[in-house]
């Protein structure tokens, strides 16, 4: 795995050993960064990547201009993974790791009304494919108070998978799908950045690898 743009260009990412990641595929990469750059949510964002497995969406993110990460992985091998790319990438200290539940990480984030709260600009979830559509919203619940009307959180699903059911506060507002990996942008239900085309098709874009859990 590999960082195809910007500051970081051409870096190697260390990945966790085994087979529980589902790297995204660098083409679907590619056209998921040129939609956010023209979203123009990168620049000195605040991210939270979730289901991180090697933190390839979040370093990506950080290398075209990101300000900081915090990755969430409940894989300790992700969590090493992470950290060594970090160190590797010299941005250690623009990024943070968390190895635990992502629930419980969500659970734990101050109030928003607390003056630790924090607010994420752009919010990548690559959950593993069998995690139930429940358990999908339930994290969009969750993420909810920790975004602003500007914050995009991109949901990477099976296409074979329905649209994820969002909670009250949320809308999809744009899906793109490419052969068996579908991603789906998610906003606050409020007028968003970009046209609606929901269920575009790309067949000709090469898939996600199926397989564990996220990027």
């Amino acid at each position: 795995m590999r960082i195809i743009a910007g500051a970081h260009k051409g870096s190697k990412l260390v990945t966790p050993g085994g087979t529980g990641t589902r790297p995204t595929s660098d083409r679907v990469k590619e056209s998921l960064f040129s939609m956010l750059e023209g979203y123009g949510v990168l620049q000195a964002a605040n991210v939270l990547d979730l289901f991180a497995g090697s933190g390839g969406l979040g370093f990506e993110a950080m290398s075209r201009g990101a300000a900081q990460v915090v990755f969430v992985d409940s894989s300790l091998a992700s969590a090493r993974a992470i950290e060594a790319n970090a160190d590797k990438l010299g941005i250690g200290h623009s990024a943070s790791v968390s190895s635990g539940d992502v629930l419980q990480f969500l659970g734990n984030l101050p109030d928003p009304d607390h003056p630790e709260s924090r607010v994420f600009d752009l919010v990548f979830m690559d959950p593993p494919y069998p995690l139930g559509e429940d358990a999908v919203t339930q994290v969009l619940s969750r993420l909810r108070s920790h975004l602003d009307e500007e914050s995009i959180v991109v949901v990477e699903r099976s296409s074979r998978a329905p649209e994820p059911t969002m909670p009250d506060g949320l809308e999809v507002f744009r899906s793109k799908t490419f052969g068996e990996t579908a991603l789906h942008f998610v906003q606050l239900a409020v007028e968003g950045p970009g046209d609606e085309d929901p269920g575009d098709e790309d067949p000709g874009v090469e898939d996600a690898a199926d397989g564990g859990a996220a990027s």
